[in-house]
């Protein structure tokens, strides 16, 4: 506009239109496929659409047509001159045959050459290979069991065996067993005790016998031991001494509110306080060294229970013999008989051992405190009884009853015929 501001860029002038000149519509293409859609819907190549109902019943009269030909007989093809082809033997060359009974005697074809090979196969096989036993190769027994020892492990729990000492170390001793590795043997089972220098005690060379205490690991080697082996034949040792009946000597080393402990062939022992001489004042005894007999033996549970009393008393079994004459005091009265105090140990005079007379209580014989001889005629330690007789050293039946003074004064040499009697053999039955 005129008198604007800044002058405005130049730009072209559009044509100008005469102002009475009539618009032009705009133009619009239209494409219309009607004309299309009522032809063939077929290709210009002449092939129908894959999905089109056309080609799917041409597909579907196909699979039939194809399936009645595979399923119906083989037509008779013709020859040259317009008949069928004729046999050897005249017949037709398919016969009417259909295709999958062609296919079936194929098979069956198949499986008789098939058999027919298995069995040829296996007849060749029995041929060439005929079955034999084992009396038909050559056996060698003696390598049999020799190749048997070879691959024997060397080394079972609780099997004593022999070996060389080959190497110490300071948790333990290794040694040659005759294995495929060597054993080994902790600190701890080395001995019985405490082994303070195990090169002083196992030098490289030394021959030891030990006890398998576990089998092979791994790598071949077994545990062993030597304490294991000493404690096995410590309690076997003292088994036989209590079989025995053996009174050993035994060194107190130590006590409780029950009793004292002691050391016996490397074994822990315990004596009761009933089981003692002087249980009262026990504490007193560690150090000593005491004389005692076995109660119990058990190496399962390492029990080991010993008795002074019960050591005293066979150590007096050990003085008595049947038919020998002892004196002893009368400390006990019972229905039964007399207790007698021997020195130590106990006998029983029973009442029909008394007197080859009639009595009507056992006072009117003797009292208590009194001074009574008497022969021994049964004596067993294992159950610590003594059994006594006064009646064989009277003359007449019922005469310790009139003369009872008299009887005690000759005691000595009534015991000695007594003493003969009781160890004469039998002469109906002679040993």
């Amino acid at each position: 506009m005129e008198g604007s501001g800044s002058p405005q860029p130049n730009k072209p002038n559009p044509p100008k239109r005469a102002k009475d000149a009539p618009r032009k519509p705009l133009q619009v293409m239209h494409i219309s496929r009607r004309g299309e859609e009522a032809k063939n819907p077929q290709t210009d190549s002449g092939i129908a659409p894959p999905n089109s109902n056309e080609n799917l019943q041409s597909n579907q009269t196909y699979s039939e047509d194809l399936k009645d030909q595979i399923n119906k007989p083989f037509l008779q093809p013709k020859g040259p001159q317009g008949s069928s082809y004729q046999t050897r033997e005249g017949k037709d060359a398919f016969g009417g045959v259909s295709m999958g009974d062609l296919l079936r005697n194929e098979e069956k074809s198949l499986n008789q050459e098939k058999n027919q090979f298995l069995k040829s196969s296996q007849r060749d096989y029995d041929q060439s290979f005929p079955s034999r036993s084992v009396d038909d190769f050559d056996f060698d027994e003696e390598a049999f069991l020799a190749a048997l020892d070879e691959n024997e492990p060397v080394g079972i729990t609780g099997e004593v065996t022999k070996g060389s000492v080959i190497a110490i170390e300071s948790d333990g001793v290794y040694v040659d067993i005759g294995g495929k590795a060597p054993g080994f043997m902790p600190k701890k089972e080395c001995g019985l005790g405490v082994i303070p220098n195990l090169k002083e005690r196992f030098p490289k060379g030394l021959e030891v016998e030990v006890l398998v205490t576990r089998d092979q690991n791994a790598d071949g080697m077994v545990t062993i031991s030597c304490r294991a082996l000493a404690l096995r034949k410590s309690w076997d040792k003292v088994k036989d001494l209590a079989q025995a009946g053996q009174v050993v000597k035994v060194k107190i080393n130590g006590f409780n509110r029950g009793g004292v402990t002691c050391d016996l062939e490397g074994l822990r022992g315990f004596i009761p306080r009933s089981q003692l001489e002087d249980g009262e004042n026990h504490e007193k005894l560690v150090g000593k060294t005491l004389g005692t007999s076995f109660l119990e033996v058990n190496p399962e549970t390492r029990k080991l229970v010993l008795s002074e009393k019960r050591a005293s008393l066979i150590a007096r079994f050990s003085q008595l013999e049947v038919g020998q004459l002892i004196e002893g005091e009368i400390v006990a009265i019972k229905p039964y008989g007399f207790f007698i105090d021997l020195g130590g140990v106990s006998g029983l005079l029973h009442h029909s051992m008394v007197t080859n007379g009639s009595i009507r209580s056992l006072r009117e014989v003797f009292e208590t405190g009194e001074k009574v001889k008497s022969i021994i005629t049964e004596l067993d330690p294992g159950r610590g009884r003594i059994g006594l007789n006064t009646a064989l050293l009277e003359g007449p039946p019922g005469e310790l009853l009139i003369e009872k003074e008299k009887v005690m004064a000759e005691a000595d040499e009534r015991a000695k015929k007594v003493r003969n009697l009781l160890t004469k053999p039998d002469e109906k039955n002679p040993e």
